[in-house]
């Protein structure tokens, strides 16, 4: 099949729009992934009391409860923030390549 150039630039942006929207994917499942694991450790930190440790580096150290879960519910507002950014990432790179792709197979069909 012989394709005009604009089609074929149009295929290549629909690669390149499909591929970054694959790695906005797998960049928001790391950041659910890890919104998980702080909820769970809000959850064990509210059923462990006042003894609390906390690692650094190769270091276990004993820490403050309500400093640590401070700490993890500002890092837990941080990471939904960027899951909100890359899920309109992931919702404007899904129209756009939805957009091209319509405008691609027409001209296949033609």
């Amino acid at each position: 099949m012989n394709l005009d150039k604009e089609t074929e630039i149009q295929i290549r942006e629909l690669q390149i729009l499909e591929q970054n929207l694959q790695a906005i994917i797998a960049q928001k499942q790391n950041f659910q992934i890890e919104l998980s694991e702080i909820e769970n450790t809000l959850g064990e930190l509210v059923k462990s009391g006042k003894d609390v440790y906390k690692i650094f580096g190769s270091i276990m150290m004993k820490s403050d409860n309500e400093g640590i879960k401070k700490e993890l519910k500002e890092k837990q507002e941080l990471i939904s923030l960027r899951v909100k950014s890359l899920e309109s990432q992931e919702k404007s790179f899904s129209e756009n390549a939805g957009e091209i792709r319509k405008k691609v197979l027409k001209k296949i069909q033609k």
